[in-house]
């Protein structure tokens, strides 16, 4: 039996669906779409992707489809850089390599035009001074996010590029090299929440085209009664755990 959705989108999904290739037109698949689209993606473009959970597994694809040249992301989980690597992404795991470093190299020392953080407030980075600063100022209440992710973004975008953020924010950040970094060089800023809606239409027909099954994000299908367990397992990536589905 077919699940319905919610009326105010006003859409027939059509029955040679599955519910998994179309659950996620309630959210995630118009995020990951949202933030590679208002990048003004050409096809000369160098597109990065900070963070490969879900979001950012379809930011990947989104971009893939939209036209870049070359598409990066950065994790540090291996089976979420396998899942980028399979729909298209030059991987960077930042654990085991430097970023800027890498990306120089890909982009010969110009860097990227465009810049996505699919990550947001929880960034954790394990060797950078900026992370260490952000976790003392939580601890001491004087911060509520972790800005390495969008720092990072801002100084290594190219001049004239676009930073587009659907990674959560939640309150107060410090220390972003508004200056040099980000107006100096004419970096455009685009945030927001999903504008779900605008996006329906389009995604429904790519899907029923068959350019893309959103059903790959999923790893995990289990029944409702546990969903606790299953939110732990996903919390801390364990089980090369991307996306959960609960079946009630």
């Amino acid at each position: 039996m077919r699940v319905p959705f919610a009326d105010t989108t006003h859409i027939k999904v059509p029955d040679t669906l599955t519910d998994e290739q179309v659950l996620f037109l309630g959210d995630i698949f118009q995020t990951g779409w949202q933030a590679a689209a208002q990048c003004d993606i050409q096809p000369t473009d160098t597109v990065v992707i900070w963070g490969a959970g879900p979001v950012g597994q379809f930011c990947v694809r989104s971009a893939v489809l939209l036209g870049a040249k070359q598409v990066v992301v950065i994790d540090n989980v291996p089976e979420r850089l396998s899942m980028a690597a399979a729909g298209g992404a030059i991987t960077i795991n930042f654990a085991h390599e430097s970023v800027l470093g890498r990306l120089q190299e890909l982009t010969h020392g110009k860097g990227p035009e465009k810049c996505i953080d699919a990550v947001g407030l929880e960034a954790h980075a394990t060797r950078s001074l900026d992370s260490v600063y952000d976790r003392v100022k939580q601890a001491m209440w004087l911060e509520t996010d972790r800005a390495h992710v969008l720092r990072e973004m801002i100084y290594v975008c190219r001049p004239a590029g676009i930073l587009s953020i659907p990674g959560v924010y939640g309150g107060l950040v410090d220390k972003i090299p508004m200056g040099a970094a980000l107006m100096n060089k004419g970096l455009t800023v685009r945030t927001g929440q999903t504008h779900v809606k605008r996006w329906t239409d389009d995604l429904l027909r790519r899907i029923d085209e068959g350019q893309i099954d959103p059903s790959f994000v999923i790893t995990h299908s289990v029944d409702l009664a546990q969903g606790r367990e299953m939110y732990q397992t996903f919390r801390d990536k364990q089980d090369g755990c991307v996306k959960v589905i609960l079946k009630p």
